[in-house]
């Protein structure tokens, strides 16, 4: 049974790459003994993807996963937020940025908004995801993978069967796998670990992030205000070991199902540096007994 590989997923450090660029804030991160990472909303400009080969080559950083989507047609032409390539148009790219980096895994980071609570849009995307998968299998032996967010838990067939649901049954597993990240499910009401086990053999790739319940120090003291906060803002993306979630549990089920990379990923750091984050949850779990997991 071999040990998973924490990472870090780069949606942390794009404010630091912002200010410093890809290698020094990568540098940075090897600092606090981290060895591989998951890009994400990183343009992948020339510089940047050379940055990205001189960590790997320099600083002996992994490039466990690379972000893409299948096509723009979902978004229905609008252009994203966010930098992303997609395989529609950019599939030559994304293999050659993939071989330089020695990536063998994409992940579609994730479910297309028209695409939410559209069982039939589901089916759509599924047979995309189907397609590109067995492309990049056949072709080039990559992985191609898929990330939930909690709307993915959402019922939407008169019997009762989620988005998730469809995805699983609907995806061929020689082509497409799942990456479970453990805070969506639960904040969707489910059991990580038994996510984790429910699809062994499938999930390579396991989200580490926290749940966090923090009541502001002072509430607002109009009634609706009061209760919107209370009711719907306690809820925080945590470090790793600053909330509710057994991580014990969660990488016990990773190691059994053979999953082979935990990226850290954190939404918010409402304010933190990015850093300090990502040595907490290294600290954390260097206490838990996972300092060779790095």
């Amino acid at each position: 049974m071999a040990k998973p590989k924490i990472a870090v997923q780069m949606i942390l450090l794009k404010e630091k790459i912002a200010e410093i660029g890809v290698y020094k804030t990568l540098k940075q991160m090897t600092n606090l003994g981290y060895k591989s990472v998951e890009v994400s909303q990183l343009d992948m400009t020339e510089e940047n993807v050379s940055e990205l080969e001189r960590a790997k080559n320099e600083l002996g950083v992994e490039i466990c996963a690379l972000t893409v989507g299948c096509s723009m047609k979902p978004y229905g032409g609008v252009k994203l937020p966010f930098a992303m390539e997609i395989l529609e148009d950019g599939f030559d790219k994304i293999i050659s940025d993939a071989k330089r980096l020695d990536c063998q895994f994409l992940r579609i980071g994730m479910l297309p908004f028209s695409y939410m609570s559209n069982a039939e849009g589901c089916l759509e995307y599924a047979k995309e995801m189907n397609m590109y998968g067995k492309r990049l299998k056949e072709m080039y032996g990559m992985k191609l993978f898929f990330h939930n967010h909690h709307a993915e838990f959402e019922k939407v067939t008169d019997d009762g069967k989620t988005i998730m649901d469809i995805l699983i049954e609907n995806t061929d597993p020689d082509y497409v796998g799942f990456e479970l990240d453990v805070h969506w499910v639960h904040r969707a009401g489910e059991n990580p670990v038994e996510w984790i086990k429910k699809l062994k053999g499938r999930v390579e790739l396991v989200h580490l992030k926290d749940y966090k319940i923090e009541v502001p120090k002072e509430m607002p003291k109009d009634t609706r205000q009061f209760y919107d906060t209370y009711l719907h803002k306690l809820v925080r993306f945590a470090e790793v070991g600053e909330g509710t979630l057994n991580f014990k549990e969660i990488i016990s089920a990773c190691e059994e199902a053979d999953v082979r990379y935990l990226p850290i990923e954190q939404d918010e750091t409402y304010g933190k540096d990015p850093m300090d984050c990502l040595k907490t949850s290294a600290h954390n779990l260097n206490k838990m007994g996972y300092a060779d997991y790095f």
